[in-house]
């Protein structure tokens, strides 16, 4: 059976090294799966995922001019559900928007940001606040004769 970039194929894993797993793809042939495709999210011990001698499904990513072949288990599973996102999303959890820390100043910055607010109009708001933010600094600095 010839092994094609893109197919999904039945292999055996043959080995685990630190940095990924081998699997034979055919009686001849043998990929890399390396340890960023061994699954969805970190993996830090792929021998918590695979023994040698499982089978395991893999997707084909490449075939390089000396024949060696990358393989990605990640690729050849369904894509994850987003479940437990968009559960946080609904409880209002995740909010997007900035980040950042909030040293002094008005600390109810964040709260006011509206996640329907178009870029503008979140630019604006920004730039109000950095301005009332320069104008206090600006202040404070004038009483202390800087």
């Amino acid at each position: 059976m010839a092994v094609e970039v893109g197919s999904i194929i039945e292999g055996k894993v043959t080995a685990i090294k630190p940095f990924g797993m081998f699997v034979a793809v055919n009686e001849t042939q043998q990929g890399l799966v390396h340890i960023s495709q061994v699954a969805n999210g970190f993996v830090k011990d792929i021998n918590e995922h695979f023994s040698v001698g499982d089978s395991v499904k893999v997707k084909v990513l490449s075939i390089d001019d000396a024949g060696k072949i990358s393989l990605s288990v990640r690729a050849a599973m369904p894509a994850p559900e987003r479940e437990a996102r968009d559960e946080q999303k609904e409880r209002g959890g995740d909010r997007g928007g900035f980040r950042g820390g909030n040293r002094g100043g008005d600390r109810g910055f964040n709260k006011r940001e509206n996640p329907k607010d178009s870029f503008e109009d979140k630019l604006k708001k920004w730039m109000k606040h950095s301005e009332e933010n320069l104008a206090t600094i600006n202040k404070k600095q004038n009483k202390r004769g800087y």
